[in-house]
């Protein structure tokens, strides 16, 4: 499953992760810090939905 940013378009997948955030492929979305924001907007993590 993906998560894209509603508000910017974003796609975090956890089998990638991101390594411009030091984020390591495999990754699940719950792992990431409570504080995760888009690296492309900083929208909130609340703002990301599933796919």
């Amino acid at each position: 499953m993906k998560y894209v940013c509603s508000v910017c378009g974003y796609v975090y997948d956890p089998a990638v992760g991101d390594p411009d955030l030091d984020i390591a492929p495999g990754t699940p979305w719950e792992d990431l810090p409570h504080d995760f924001a888009c690296p492309v907007c900083g929208a909130a993590k609340e703002m990301f939905d599933a796919e």
